[in-house]
Protein backbone atom coordinates (compact mmCIF):
# COMPACT_ATOMS: atom_id res chain seq x y z
CA UNK A 1 0.00 0.00 0.00
CA UNK A 2 1.68 3.28 -1.11
CA UNK A 3 2.52 5.73 1.67
CA UNK A 4 2.58 9.34 0.52
CA UNK A 5 4.01 12.32 2.38
CA UNK A 6 2.30 15.72 2.44
CA UNK A 7 4.11 18.85 3.73
CA UNK A 8 2.45 20.29 6.83
CA UNK A 9 4.08 23.39 8.30
CA UNK A 10 7.70 22.41 8.91
CA UNK A 11 6.72 18.75 9.25
CA UNK A 12 5.07 16.12 7.08
CA UNK A 13 1.90 14.09 7.30
CA UNK A 14 1.75 10.67 5.71
CA UNK A 15 -1.16 8.67 4.36
CA UNK A 16 -1.44 5.13 3.09
CA UNK A 17 -3.72 4.89 0.07
CA UNK A 18 -4.78 1.46 -1.22
CA UNK A 19 -3.17 0.87 -4.60
CA UNK A 20 -6.51 0.06 -6.25
CA UNK A 21 -7.87 3.48 -5.18
CA UNK A 22 -4.82 5.57 -6.04
CA UNK A 23 -5.39 7.29 -9.39
CA UNK A 24 -1.90 8.76 -9.38
CA UNK A 25 0.51 11.26 -7.87
CA UNK A 26 0.94 14.64 -9.56
CA UNK A 27 4.36 15.93 -8.66
CA UNK A 28 6.75 18.48 -10.03
CA UNK A 29 10.02 17.22 -11.43
CA UNK A 30 11.66 19.87 -9.28
CA UNK A 31 11.47 17.44 -6.38
CA UNK A 32 13.99 15.19 -8.11
CA UNK A 33 15.90 17.83 -10.11
CA UNK A 34 19.55 18.11 -9.07
CA UNK A 35 21.58 21.03 -10.43
CA UNK A 36 25.28 20.77 -11.15
CA UNK A 37 26.16 23.77 -8.98
CA UNK A 38 25.57 24.87 -5.39
CA UNK A 39 22.82 27.37 -4.57
CA UNK A 40 25.27 30.25 -4.30
CA UNK A 41 27.10 29.25 -7.47
CA UNK A 42 23.83 29.10 -9.42
CA UNK A 43 22.93 32.66 -8.44
CA UNK A 44 26.47 33.93 -9.04
CA UNK A 45 26.51 32.33 -12.48
CA UNK A 46 23.16 33.93 -13.37
CA UNK A 47 24.40 37.36 -12.28
CA UNK A 48 27.59 36.97 -14.31
CA UNK A 49 25.64 35.88 -17.40
CA UNK A 50 22.47 38.00 -17.53
CA UNK A 51 19.82 37.42 -20.19
CA UNK A 52 19.26 40.36 -22.54
CA UNK A 53 21.01 42.86 -20.28
CA UNK A 54 24.39 44.19 -19.17
CA UNK A 55 25.56 42.87 -15.81
CA UNK A 56 24.31 44.49 -12.62
CA UNK A 57 27.86 45.72 -12.13
CA UNK A 58 27.71 47.61 -15.44
CA UNK A 59 24.23 48.97 -14.80
CA UNK A 60 25.28 50.37 -11.41
CA UNK A 61 28.02 52.58 -12.86
CA UNK A 62 27.16 56.23 -12.40
CA UNK A 63 23.92 55.46 -10.54
CA UNK A 64 23.59 57.19 -7.18
CA UNK A 65 20.31 55.83 -5.79
CA UNK A 66 20.05 52.08 -6.28
CA UNK A 67 16.93 50.32 -5.00
CA UNK A 68 16.63 46.55 -4.66
CA UNK A 69 13.03 45.38 -4.40
CA UNK A 70 13.02 42.34 -2.10
CA UNK A 71 10.17 40.00 -1.25
CA UNK A 72 8.64 40.01 2.21
CA UNK A 73 8.56 37.35 4.93
CA UNK A 74 5.60 35.49 3.42
CA UNK A 75 7.66 34.34 0.43
CA UNK A 76 10.37 31.68 0.71
CA UNK A 77 12.87 33.65 -1.37
CA UNK A 78 16.43 32.77 -0.27
CA UNK A 79 17.49 36.40 0.21
CA UNK A 80 20.43 35.31 2.38
CA UNK A 81 21.94 34.05 -0.88
CA UNK A 82 20.66 36.60 -3.39
CA UNK A 83 21.17 39.84 -1.44
CA UNK A 84 24.94 39.57 -0.72
CA UNK A 85 25.71 38.64 -4.33
CA UNK A 86 23.62 41.50 -5.71
CA UNK A 87 25.23 43.95 -3.28
CA UNK A 88 28.64 42.76 -4.35
CA UNK A 89 27.82 43.35 -8.03
CA UNK A 90 26.40 46.82 -7.41
CA UNK A 91 29.32 47.98 -5.26
CA UNK A 92 31.81 46.53 -7.69
CA UNK A 93 30.35 48.81 -10.35
CA UNK A 94 29.78 51.75 -8.03
CA UNK A 95 31.33 51.69 -4.52
CA UNK A 96 29.57 54.95 -3.64
CA UNK A 97 26.04 53.85 -4.56
CA UNK A 98 23.34 54.60 -2.01
CA UNK A 99 21.58 51.24 -1.81
CA UNK A 100 18.13 50.69 -0.34
CA UNK A 101 16.27 47.42 0.08
CA UNK A 102 12.56 48.06 -0.47
CA UNK A 103 10.49 45.21 1.00
CA UNK A 104 7.61 44.45 -1.36
CA UNK A 105 4.83 43.68 1.07
CA UNK A 106 2.10 44.35 -1.48
CA UNK A 107 -1.00 44.59 0.70
CA UNK A 108 0.41 42.30 3.40
CA UNK A 109 1.18 43.49 6.91
CA UNK A 110 4.63 44.97 7.53
CA UNK A 111 7.67 42.74 7.98
CA UNK A 112 9.16 42.80 11.50
CA UNK A 113 12.85 43.14 12.35
CA UNK A 114 12.93 39.52 13.49
CA UNK A 115 11.46 38.43 10.14
CA UNK A 116 14.00 40.57 8.30
CA UNK A 117 16.85 38.91 10.21
CA UNK A 118 15.47 35.48 9.40
CA UNK A 119 15.22 36.51 5.75
CA UNK A 120 18.50 38.34 5.18
CA UNK A 121 20.64 37.42 8.18
CA UNK A 122 21.72 39.88 10.91
CA UNK A 123 24.62 41.46 8.99
CA UNK A 124 22.51 42.92 6.18
CA UNK A 125 19.75 44.04 8.55
CA UNK A 126 22.29 45.88 10.72
CA UNK A 127 24.36 47.44 7.95
CA UNK A 128 21.99 48.15 5.04
CA UNK A 129 19.18 50.66 4.59
CA UNK A 130 15.86 48.79 4.54
CA UNK A 131 12.44 50.35 3.87
CA UNK A 132 9.18 48.45 4.39
CA UNK A 133 6.57 49.24 1.74
CA UNK A 134 3.20 50.38 3.07
CA UNK A 135 0.49 50.33 0.40
CA UNK A 136 -1.62 52.81 2.40
CA UNK A 137 1.09 55.44 2.98
CA UNK A 138 -0.17 57.99 0.44
CA UNK A 139 2.53 60.53 1.32
CA UNK A 140 5.20 58.16 0.10
CA UNK A 141 3.50 57.16 -3.16
CA UNK A 142 3.92 58.48 -6.72
CA UNK A 143 1.50 58.21 -9.65
CA UNK A 144 3.02 56.95 -12.90
CA UNK A 145 -0.04 57.09 -15.12
CA UNK A 146 -2.88 54.82 -16.20
CA UNK A 147 -2.62 51.06 -16.55
CA UNK A 148 -3.86 49.40 -19.77
CA UNK A 149 -6.90 48.23 -17.80
CA UNK A 150 -7.78 51.78 -16.78
CA UNK A 151 -6.55 51.82 -13.20
CA UNK A 152 -4.04 54.35 -11.87
CA UNK A 153 -0.50 53.09 -11.33
CA UNK A 154 0.73 54.32 -7.96
CA UNK A 155 4.03 52.99 -6.57
CA UNK A 156 6.38 53.60 -3.67
CA UNK A 157 8.28 56.87 -3.93
CA UNK A 158 11.57 55.15 -3.02
CA UNK A 159 11.34 53.06 -6.18
CA UNK A 160 10.03 55.89 -8.37
CA UNK A 161 12.98 58.12 -7.44
CA UNK A 162 15.66 55.46 -7.90
CA UNK A 163 18.39 55.95 -10.47
CA UNK A 164 18.52 52.17 -10.83
CA UNK A 165 15.66 49.88 -9.85
CA UNK A 166 16.32 46.14 -9.61
CA UNK A 167 14.56 43.21 -7.96
CA UNK A 168 15.20 39.82 -6.44
CA UNK A 169 12.54 37.16 -6.20
CA UNK A 170 11.47 33.68 -7.15
CA UNK A 171 9.40 32.18 -9.93
CA UNK A 172 6.71 29.63 -9.25
CA UNK A 173 3.33 28.81 -10.79
CA UNK A 174 0.77 31.43 -9.73
CA UNK A 175 -2.94 30.76 -9.60
CA UNK A 176 -4.09 33.88 -11.44
CA UNK A 177 -0.99 35.78 -12.57
CA UNK A 178 0.33 32.70 -14.39
CA UNK A 179 3.71 32.82 -12.69
CA UNK A 180 5.18 34.75 -9.77
CA UNK A 181 8.42 36.70 -10.00
CA UNK A 182 9.66 39.33 -12.42
CA UNK A 183 7.05 42.04 -12.92
CA UNK A 184 5.16 41.11 -9.74
CA UNK A 185 7.89 42.82 -7.70
CA UNK A 186 6.34 46.14 -8.76
CA UNK A 187 2.65 45.23 -9.04
CA UNK A 188 1.47 44.23 -6.50
CA UNK A 189 4.82 44.31 -4.62
CA UNK A 190 5.37 48.05 -4.17
CA UNK A 191 2.09 49.43 -5.49
CA UNK A 192 -0.58 51.42 -3.70
CA UNK A 193 -3.62 49.60 -2.42
CA UNK A 194 -6.02 51.10 -5.00
CA UNK A 195 -3.71 49.99 -7.81
CA UNK A 196 -3.59 46.43 -6.50
CA UNK A 197 -7.37 46.39 -6.03
CA UNK A 198 -7.96 47.49 -9.60
CA UNK A 199 -5.53 44.95 -11.05
CA UNK A 200 -7.16 42.15 -9.04
CA UNK A 201 -10.70 43.04 -10.14
CA UNK A 202 -13.45 40.44 -10.51
CA UNK A 203 -13.59 40.45 -14.32
CA UNK A 204 -9.84 39.80 -14.52
CA UNK A 205 -9.96 37.04 -11.90
CA UNK A 206 -12.84 35.40 -13.78
CA UNK A 207 -11.00 35.62 -17.11
CA UNK A 208 -10.25 32.13 -18.50
CA UNK A 209 -6.61 33.10 -19.12
CA UNK A 210 -6.07 34.23 -15.52
CA UNK A 211 -4.96 30.78 -14.44
CA UNK A 212 -1.88 28.91 -13.31
CA UNK A 213 0.89 28.81 -15.90
CA UNK A 214 -0.82 31.11 -18.43
CA UNK A 215 0.84 34.35 -19.57
CA UNK A 216 -0.42 34.96 -23.11
CA UNK A 217 -3.77 36.73 -23.01
CA UNK A 218 -3.72 37.03 -19.22
CA UNK A 219 -5.02 40.55 -18.43
CA UNK A 220 -3.56 40.53 -14.92
CA UNK A 221 -0.10 39.80 -16.28
CA UNK A 222 -0.48 42.51 -18.95
CA UNK A 223 -1.11 45.19 -16.32
CA UNK A 224 1.74 43.92 -14.14
CA UNK A 225 4.24 43.95 -17.00
CA UNK A 226 3.21 47.46 -18.06
CA UNK A 227 3.64 48.64 -14.46
CA UNK A 228 7.12 47.15 -14.13
CA UNK A 229 8.24 48.78 -17.37
CA UNK A 230 6.74 52.13 -16.36
CA UNK A 231 8.58 51.92 -13.03
CA UNK A 232 11.79 51.28 -15.02
CA UNK A 233 12.58 47.95 -13.41
CA UNK A 234 15.94 47.49 -15.09
CA UNK A 235 17.17 44.14 -13.84
CA UNK A 236 15.85 41.06 -12.03
CA UNK A 237 17.52 38.14 -10.28
CA UNK A 238 14.98 35.36 -9.81
CA UNK A 239 15.38 31.79 -8.60
CA UNK A 240 13.39 28.58 -8.69
CA UNK A 241 13.30 26.55 -5.48
CA UNK A 242 12.40 22.93 -4.75
CA UNK A 243 10.21 21.51 -2.00
CA UNK A 244 13.09 21.89 0.47
CA UNK A 245 13.24 25.60 -0.42
CA UNK A 246 16.64 25.10 -2.04
CA UNK A 247 17.71 27.00 -5.15
CA UNK A 248 17.80 24.67 -8.15
CA UNK A 249 17.80 27.28 -10.91
CA UNK A 250 18.61 30.97 -11.22
CA UNK A 251 18.21 33.55 -13.94
CA UNK A 252 19.07 37.24 -14.08
CA UNK A 253 18.84 40.10 -16.51
CA UNK A 254 16.14 41.86 -18.50
CA UNK A 255 12.71 42.00 -16.90
CA UNK A 256 10.95 40.19 -19.75
CA UNK A 257 13.64 38.01 -21.27
CA UNK A 258 15.04 36.65 -18.01
CA UNK A 259 11.58 35.95 -16.63
CA UNK A 260 10.59 34.17 -19.83
CA UNK A 261 13.64 31.91 -19.54
CA UNK A 262 12.71 31.11 -15.94
CA UNK A 263 9.14 30.32 -16.99
CA UNK A 264 10.39 27.96 -19.67
CA UNK A 265 12.41 26.05 -17.08
CA UNK A 266 9.36 25.79 -14.84
CA UNK A 267 7.15 24.65 -17.69
CA UNK A 268 9.56 21.81 -18.38
CA UNK A 269 9.61 20.79 -14.72
CA UNK A 270 6.14 21.54 -13.40
CA UNK A 271 3.51 20.83 -16.06
CA UNK A 272 1.53 17.67 -15.33
CA UNK A 273 -1.48 16.10 -16.99
CA UNK A 274 -4.75 16.20 -15.08
CA UNK A 275 -6.15 12.86 -13.90
CA UNK A 276 -9.86 13.45 -13.22
CA UNK A 277 -10.51 11.93 -9.79
CA UNK A 278 -13.26 11.73 -7.18
CA UNK A 279 -10.97 12.75 -4.32
CA UNK A 280 -7.93 15.00 -4.70
CA UNK A 281 -5.53 15.63 -1.82
CA UNK A 282 -3.42 18.80 -2.08
CA UNK A 283 -1.18 21.02 0.05
CA UNK A 284 0.39 24.46 -0.06
CA UNK A 285 3.88 23.02 0.07
CA UNK A 286 4.35 23.45 3.81
CA UNK A 287 5.94 26.40 5.62
CA UNK A 288 5.93 29.33 4.96
CA UNK A 289 3.20 29.06 2.33
CA UNK A 290 0.70 27.16 4.50
CA UNK A 291 0.54 29.61 7.39
CA UNK A 292 -3.10 30.52 6.73
CA UNK A 293 -6.21 29.63 4.74
CA UNK A 294 -5.89 32.75 2.60
CA UNK A 295 -2.61 31.60 1.05
CA UNK A 296 -3.78 27.97 0.90
CA UNK A 297 -6.37 28.80 -1.74
CA UNK A 298 -3.44 28.53 -4.17
CA UNK A 299 -2.91 24.85 -3.43
CA UNK A 300 -6.64 24.23 -3.73
CA UNK A 301 -6.66 25.49 -7.32
CA UNK A 302 -4.30 22.68 -8.35
CA UNK A 303 -6.86 20.21 -7.01
CA UNK A 304 -9.69 22.18 -8.63
CA UNK A 305 -8.07 21.65 -12.03
CA UNK A 306 -8.34 17.86 -11.78
CA UNK A 307 -11.13 16.96 -9.34
CA UNK A 308 -14.33 15.65 -10.89
CA UNK A 309 -17.30 18.05 -10.63
CA UNK A 310 -19.03 17.39 -7.34
CA UNK A 311 -16.01 15.54 -5.99
CA UNK A 312 -14.03 16.17 -2.81
CA UNK A 313 -10.83 18.15 -2.27
CA UNK A 314 -8.84 17.34 0.85
CA UNK A 315 -6.63 20.33 1.62
CA UNK A 316 -3.70 19.85 4.00
CA UNK A 317 -2.45 23.12 5.51
CA UNK A 318 -1.21 23.74 9.05
CA UNK A 319 -2.47 27.35 9.27
CA UNK A 320 -0.52 28.40 12.35
CA UNK A 321 -1.66 32.00 11.67
CA UNK A 322 -5.34 31.10 11.20
CA UNK A 323 -7.48 32.35 8.35
CA UNK A 324 -5.03 35.03 7.18
CA UNK A 325 -7.39 37.87 6.29
CA UNK A 326 -10.21 39.52 8.20
CA UNK A 327 -12.13 40.62 5.11
CA UNK A 328 -11.61 37.22 3.49
CA UNK A 329 -12.85 35.43 6.62
CA UNK A 330 -15.87 37.66 7.21
CA UNK A 331 -16.97 37.40 3.57
CA UNK A 332 -17.55 33.67 3.99
CA UNK A 333 -18.81 33.80 7.54
CA UNK A 334 -21.46 36.37 6.59
CA UNK A 335 -22.69 34.87 3.30
CA UNK A 336 -23.81 31.24 3.21
CA UNK A 337 -24.97 31.29 -0.42
CA UNK A 338 -21.92 30.91 -2.65
CA UNK A 339 -23.84 31.73 -5.82
CA UNK A 340 -24.99 35.06 -4.38
CA UNK A 341 -21.44 35.71 -3.22
CA UNK A 342 -20.01 35.06 -6.68
CA UNK A 343 -22.67 37.20 -8.37
CA UNK A 344 -21.75 40.01 -5.99
CA UNK A 345 -18.09 39.77 -6.95
CA UNK A 346 -18.83 39.77 -10.66
CA UNK A 347 -21.08 42.82 -10.36
CA UNK A 348 -18.41 44.84 -8.54
CA UNK A 349 -16.76 47.53 -10.75
CA UNK A 350 -12.93 47.37 -10.83
CA UNK A 351 -12.53 50.62 -8.91
CA UNK A 352 -14.72 49.25 -6.10
CA UNK A 353 -12.78 46.02 -5.59
CA UNK A 354 -12.44 45.39 -1.87
CA UNK A 355 -9.63 43.88 0.18
CA UNK A 356 -9.10 40.16 -0.46
CA UNK A 357 -11.97 40.03 -2.98
CA UNK A 358 -9.81 38.19 -5.52
CA UNK A 359 -8.87 35.47 -3.06
CA UNK A 360 -12.48 35.15 -1.94
CA UNK A 361 -13.61 34.90 -5.57
CA UNK A 362 -11.16 32.10 -6.40
CA UNK A 363 -11.98 30.33 -3.13
CA UNK A 364 -15.72 30.55 -3.85
CA UNK A 365 -15.09 29.12 -7.32
CA UNK A 366 -13.27 26.15 -5.77
CA UNK A 367 -16.05 25.60 -3.22
CA UNK A 368 -18.64 25.64 -6.00
CA UNK A 369 -16.69 22.94 -7.83
CA UNK A 370 -16.12 20.48 -4.99
CA UNK A 371 -16.63 19.82 -1.29
CA UNK A 372 -13.49 20.82 0.62
CA UNK A 373 -12.31 18.95 3.70
CA UNK A 374 -9.61 20.85 5.57
CA UNK A 375 -6.82 19.32 7.65
CA UNK A 376 -5.22 22.01 9.83
CA UNK A 377 -4.48 23.23 13.36
CA UNK A 378 -7.34 25.75 13.18
CA UNK A 379 -10.44 25.70 15.40
CA UNK A 380 -13.07 23.50 13.68
CA UNK A 381 -15.73 26.19 13.94
CA UNK A 382 -13.64 28.64 11.91
CA UNK A 383 -13.20 26.02 9.20
CA UNK A 384 -16.97 25.50 9.08
CA UNK A 385 -17.52 29.28 8.85
CA UNK A 386 -15.28 29.18 5.78
CA UNK A 387 -17.67 26.67 4.13
CA UNK A 388 -15.31 23.72 4.62
CA UNK A 389 -15.40 20.55 6.68
CA UNK A 390 -12.73 20.26 9.40
CA UNK A 391 -10.73 17.05 9.85
CA UNK A 392 -8.23 16.26 12.60
CA UNK A 393 -6.11 13.91 10.47
CA UNK A 394 -5.51 12.88 6.89
CA UNK A 395 -6.92 9.41 7.45
CA UNK A 396 -10.06 10.89 8.99
CA UNK A 397 -10.38 13.29 6.04
CA UNK A 398 -10.18 10.44 3.56
CA UNK A 399 -12.84 8.49 5.46
CA UNK A 400 -15.15 11.52 5.44
CA UNK A 401 -14.54 12.09 1.73
CA UNK A 402 -15.47 8.49 0.95
CA UNK A 403 -18.64 8.79 3.07
CA UNK A 404 -19.67 11.97 1.26
CA UNK A 405 -19.24 10.33 -2.13
CA UNK A 406 -20.92 7.13 -1.00
CA UNK A 407 -24.00 9.17 -0.12
CA UNK A 408 -23.95 10.35 -3.75
CA UNK A 409 -23.82 6.76 -4.97
CA UNK A 410 -20.11 6.71 -5.74
CA UNK A 411 -18.52 3.49 -4.47
CA UNK A 412 -14.74 2.95 -4.44
CA UNK A 413 -13.86 6.55 -5.35
CA UNK A 414 -10.54 7.28 -7.03
CA UNK A 415 -7.95 9.21 -5.01
CA UNK A 416 -5.35 11.54 -6.53
CA UNK A 417 -2.41 12.93 -4.54
CA UNK A 418 -0.78 16.31 -5.16
CA UNK A 419 1.92 16.55 -2.46
CA UNK A 420 2.75 20.17 -3.33
CA UNK A 421 -0.13 22.00 -4.96
CA UNK A 422 1.70 25.26 -5.60
CA UNK A 423 4.59 23.62 -7.47
CA UNK A 424 2.56 22.05 -10.28
CA UNK A 425 0.80 23.39 -13.36
CA UNK A 426 -2.12 21.04 -14.00
CA UNK A 427 -3.20 20.92 -17.65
Amino acid sequence: MPQIGFPYGKEQLTLQIPRQKLAGILQSKLHSYTPDLSETALVAQALENPVGSPTLCELAKGKKKVVIIASDHTRPVPSRILAPLMLEQIRKGNPDAQITFLISTGCHSGTTEAELIQKFGPEIVQSENIVIHDCDDAANMVSLGTLPSGGELVINRVAAEADLLVAEGFIEPHFFAGFSGGRKSVLPGIAGRATVMYNHNAAFIAHPKARTGIIEGNPIHADMLWAAKKAKLAFICNVVINSKKQVVYAVAGDLEQAHKQGRQFLNDQCRVEAIPSDIVISTNGGYPMDQNVYQSVKGMTAAEATVKPGGVIVMVSKCADGHGGESFYHTFRAQKDLRKMMDGFLQTPPEQTIVDQWQSQVFARVLMTATVIYVSDMPPEQIRQLHMIPADSLSHALEMAEDILKAKGIENPSVLAIPDGISVIVN
